[in-house]
């Protein structure tokens, strides 16, 4: 179980109980509504990112080495959503952890991103090998 999940819940409610103890009604009302615009934001924030990568085709992302460049251990599924600008192809069994999803470019790089409880965990660019070049002929008899 993730602290955080129980850390951010209790500190809510121990701004609002501070919040009431010193300033009665009006300490609540203030308290939410900074939650209330916090919660807004984000909201907002995840909309924005969500629209921006509808107009996309799904896994296709500008240059597969700048993504791989780009990314950090820890960064949410929104984070690299929000830098790729389109949404991961799912590559593994739907609602199993981890989640992989890849991101490929036109040159048919791409990158293979794990996330475990939706955090990024590991990543994987491959590029496609190289054709081999022809060989030139050999000149002609006279």
């Amino acid at each position: 179980m993730q602290l955080k999940k129980i850390l951010v819940p209790l500190a809510i409610l121990a701004v609002l109980f501070f919040a009431f103890r010193n300033y009665g009604w009006p300490g609540i009302v203030l308290v939410g509504g900074a939650l209330t615009m916090w919660a807004l934001l984000h909201i907002t924030r995840m909309m924005q990112v969500m629209k921006r990568a509808s107009d996309r085709p799904i896994g296709f992302v500008g240059s597969a080495v700048m993504l791989n460049a780009k990314l950090k251990p820890g960064h949410t599924l929104l984070h690299v959503v929000a830098m790729t600008r389109a949404l991961g192809q799912l590559r593994s069994p739907k609602d199993e952890q981890p989640e992989v999803y890849r991101w490929t470019d036109a040159g048919g790089s791409y990158v293979d991103c794990t996330f475990q409880g939706g955090k990024l965990q590991q990543w994987q660019m491959t590029r496609p090998e190289a054709a081999p070049e022809p060989a030139e002929a050999p000149p002609a008899a006279p």
